[in-house]
């Protein structure tokens, strides 16, 4: 029997307390089991994001999605993320990336290490993190026996392979991304590839471990055409016409979807749902079609 969904949405920005507080009890209201934090510059700091909607919330998740590890001293973080676990009552998932846009790091007067460097502080940091939150002495001390669950986001050998050994969580980035922010989507046949890949790699760890993927855009009847027009520059050629396939897409009646996302679970493991705030209210009916 497969294990239940869970749907996330990830937050990107506010103008204000009062709206912060708002859009977080909405979700929650809506049904959603995870409120995600994005980590980019321009929208609001993860950290102190993160306490506030725990704050604003009594029974979702709350998580970083994804922490852009090389900004972090890992030490530091574990006493961050520690402190907001303990505040919440245990309610934070902690979720881990190796940036990818060279502008950021540039505006923050942060050199921007190479792709392998930046995966190894992955690997460094949710070592330390695993470490720390395993020693019974450490402060401040989680409010779970071991910390908060681990999620990292990938989709290339090296960060998947990281992935593998370290999280709870493995959240597939659904296609390839460059220096300059720009995502090429991946068919299925790619997501086949690199969720078997995941696979040989968890070893006994297979049943343990949760596959999360995070959806772009959803199209109802008569939106395909939209949709399609924003995605274009993100596809490979050819691929127009398979938007219904597409893993980070979903293209239908709201039973179609559903009816696409149980395949997708059987078929890549997908169990774990994250959208984006845009599509908060839009994916919404899902929810209830999918418990």
């Amino acid at each position: 029997m497969s294990a239940p969904f869970r749907f996330g949405v990830n937050m990107i920005a506010t103008e204000s307390k009062a709206e912060w507080i708002e859009k977080c009890r909405r979700a929650e209201e809506l049904g959603y089991d995870v409120i995600g934090v994005a980590d980019h510059l321009g929208v609001p700091a993860p950290i102190p994001a993160m306490l506030a909607a725990a704050d604003a919330t009594e029974r979702v998740l709350i998580n970083s999605f994804v922490l852009n590890v090389p900004f972090y001293n890992p030490v530091l973080l574990a006493r961050d993320i520690a402190t907001i676990d303990q505040l919440s009552g245990g309610r934070v998932e902690l979720g881990l990336g190796a940036g990818y846009v060279q502008a950021e790091f540039d505006t923050a007067g942060i050199p921007f290490p190479s792709a392998g460097r930046r995966v190894d502080q992955v690997a460094e940091a949710a070592a330390t993190l695993r470490r720390l939150f395993a020693d019974p002495e450490y402060k401040p001390k989680p409010a779970r026996p071991g910390g908060p669950p681990l999620l990292i986001a990938g989709w290339g050998d090296r960060l998947l392979r990281v992935a593998a050994e370290h999280a709870d969580i493995i959240a597939f980035t659904g296609g390839t991304t460059s220096d300059s922010g720009r995502i090429a989507v991946a068919l299925p046949e790619q997501a086949d590839e690199r969720v078997a890949y995941v696979r040989g790699q968890l070893g006994n760890r297979g049943d343990s471990v949760e596959f999360n993927i995070l959806v772009q855009a959803l199209a109802l009847p008569g939106e395909r055409a939209k949709v399609l027009e924003w995605i274009t520059a993100h596809l490979p050629e050819g691929a127009a016409d398979r938007l219904e396939e597409i893993p980070t897409l979903l293209v239908g009646t709201y039973e179609e979807m559903a009816e696409e996302l149980r395949a997708r679970r059987k078929r890549y493991g997908f169990g774990y749902i994250t959208v984006l705030e845009t599509n908060m209210e839009k994916f919404a009916p899902l929810i209830p079609l999918l418990r």
